[in-house]
């Protein structure tokens, strides 16, 4: 019996184990049920709160106009990067810069054409009475500096005035601030009055250490954009092209200040010999690089002067921005691209090329364009994308109407490129361009392959099959070399000859000047690659008159971004040091064909 007991409790326990196992499978699956559904009700209510707050700040921050009053003076902020076009005013930067993500804390930009804009405005508007320069650190190129320079010149030509402060003055800042009638420093601040300098990194060394060998294939000389990887300094053909150009931006910068604040040109290189950065605060002063130190808190008791009332308003780039402009009822319409960043085929930040021929086929559609102004501002980056925005630009003018470049900072090798075929081409005095040369990189990693012990065997049913692999893993053989070789060479020689094309001179005759050399724009009216000196206003003029055109009204390209997908976008936290290794890994990536002018630091 007892047998037979002890055999019942263990058929029970087996059926309550049974039991218990079976409640246990029947549970698991509700429970991957229930995680599946929470992260679809999860990604649900995300997405339904985006746009529920998208469409708040849609309608809350708005960038309905702003209305000008009388007394206003214009709070012209010299801070932060400055690009090519603005973009709307972005009403989650102030919402989410406390976030510990994202870059609005980082990065301030402000958009070069809202600046010559407002300044316009602000010359012809009699409520606005003057233009205050807040100065900071403005980051900028020589030749957008300029531009905002003339334009505040163009001002003070209508009688009205100009006084610029700041608690240190960046070099930058301080060359556009020479043009005010007064200039007022914080007593404990300092001016960067030091010449200027050209820094770049080399990394041959750091890729000898890991075990990376690059390959370089290149035409020209002065195509020093791949010097950086197999040199640790600069060559001699760098140095000559380096200090001709850096030397031209500061002999502009001299004669400017010179002619602003009447002082000659001999004492303002010996005040940056002195390195005025360090001097005494008095010292700006006693030089007349100051007019008066004053607190910046202090500044509007100064501004109660100027506009002859305390009741003065004040209205910032982004705010006079929004100020409503008086529509243009021409019919006819000039079109301004801007083409600003480094050159690439494929979705990236800059100037893609897809995005850009479907724009211009776009605008070529309109048959109210009659012209389009390209506004150029890159370093170049990929000969392939670069060709392909060229012949877009040529099926535009194949249907009669003209197009007209304006040179930004640079327009430089595949930045030329998709220039050289415009009607005209402007450039600043100081903007870079030429660098008409063509390179490809393609890394060797055999060293690190063998440090990190990484074999590679394989089958080819061909002598080449194999070459991509073999140069990558193995470097290339003289023969694979002179193969990519003569690949580069016919890169150069269509670059080339598009450049001839369009500045009507012979191929041999581009070639004298092309060598990868880098040029600045008065040494580009010398030798032909570019015809006039100007800004963005003589290219739309010179555009209007080629088109034939009387009244017209001003279409821009391309769209500005939409500041809820510009926060999404900025949710990116990417450091500078970050960047520069995504560079270095691009060229380590795989074999590229590149029309790029080399990254140059100019302080």
């Amino acid at each position: 019996m007892l047998f037979c007991k002890c055999k019942q409790e263990e058929e029970k326990d087996e059926r309550q184990e049974q039991q218990e196992q079976g409640q246990q499978t029947q549970k698991r699956p509700r429970r991957k049920v229930g995680c599946l559904g929470g992260c679809l009700i999860f990604f649900a209510v995300y997405f339904l709160c985006s746009a529920i707050l998208g469409w708040i700040m849609g309608s809350t921050f708005s960038s309905s106009p702003v209305k000008l009053e009388d007394k206003t003076v214009y709070r012209l902020q010299l801070q932060g990067n400055l690009v090519e076009q603005g973009q709307e005013e972005n009403p989650f930067a102030a919402l989410f810069s406390s976030l510990p993500y994202g870059n609005y804390a980082e990065e301030e930009t402000v958009g070069l054409d809202d600046i010559l804009s407002n300044i316009r405005l602000a010359k012809n508007d009699e409520r606005v009475l003057g233009i205050w320069l807040d100065n900071a650190q403005l980051s900028a190129a020589p030749a957008q500096a300029k531009a905002i320079r003339d334009a505040l010149l163009d001002f003070k030509s209508s009688g009205k005035w100009v006084i610029a402060s700041a608690k240190n003055f960046g070099q930058t800042s301080y060359y556009i601030a020479s043009v005010a009638d007064r200039i007022c420093m914080d007593p404990t601040g300092s001016v960067a009055w030091n010449g200027l300098s050209a820094q770049k990194m080399y990394f041959t060394r750091v890729m000898e250490k890991i075990g990376i060998e690059m390959q370089i294939l290149k035409v020209g000389t002065f195509k020093s954009a791949v010097e950086p990887y197999f040199r640790t300094s600069m060559s001699e053909a760098d140095k000559l092209q380096t200090q001709q150009y850096l030397s031209g931006i500061w002999s502009e910068y001299k004669a400017a200040v010179s002619v602003s604040r009447g002082i000659d040109e001999a004492q303002l290189d010996e005040m940056a010999d002195r390195y005025m950065g360090l001097q005494a605060p008095n010292a700006p002063v006693e030089a007349g690089l100051v007019d008066t130190l004053i607190y910046v808190q202090d500044i509007d008791s100064l501004l109660r002067i100027y506009t002859g009332t305390k009741d003065y308003k004040t209205l910032t780039t982004a705010q006079l921005a929004q100020v409503q402009r008086l529509p243009s009822r021409a019919i006819d319409k000039v079109a301004v691209l801007y083409l600003d960043g480094e050159i690439y085929e494929e979705d990236n930040d800059g100037i893609v090329s897809k995005d850009v021929i479907k724009t211009i086929k776009k605008i070529a559609k309109n048959e109210d364009v009659k012209a389009l102004v390209l506004r150029v501002n890159s370093p170049g980056g990929s000969a392939d994308a670069s060709e392909a925005i060229w012949r877009a630009v040529q099926n535009f003018k194949a249907d009669g109407k003209p197009v007209v470049v304006s040179m930004g900072g640079m327009a430089a090798s595949g930045g030329y490129y998709i220039s050289c075929g415009a009607d005209y081409i402007y450039a600043e005095p100081t903007t870079l361009t030429g660098s008409i040369g063509i390179f490809g990189t393609v890394p060797n990693v055999a060293k690190l392959r063998d440090k990190i012990g990484l074999d590679i065997d394989g089958i080819s049913t061909n002598k080449h099959s194999d070459l991509e692999t073999n140069m990558f893993f193995k470097g290339m053989s003289p023969e694979e070399h002179q193969l990519m070789q003569t690949m580069v060479e016919r890169g150069y020689d269509l670059f080339t000859s598009r450049c001839a094309e369009g500045r009507h001179m012979t191929q041999d005759e581009i070639k004298a000047i092309g060598e990868g050399r880098v040029w600045l724009g008065t040494k580009g009216v010398e030798i032909g690659i570019v015809d006039e000196l100007g800004n963005i206003d003589d290219a739309i003029a010179k555009a209007v008159e080629l088109a034939g055109l009387g009244q017209y009204q001003l279409v821009y390209y391309p769209e500005k971004v939409d500041p809820f997908d510009a926060f999404l976008k900025s949710l990116d936290n990417t450091t500078e040091e970050e960047r520069l290794i995504m560079k270095v890994r691009s060229f380590c990536s795989k074999p590229r064909i590149m029309a790029l002018m080399d990254e140059v630091i100019i302080r």
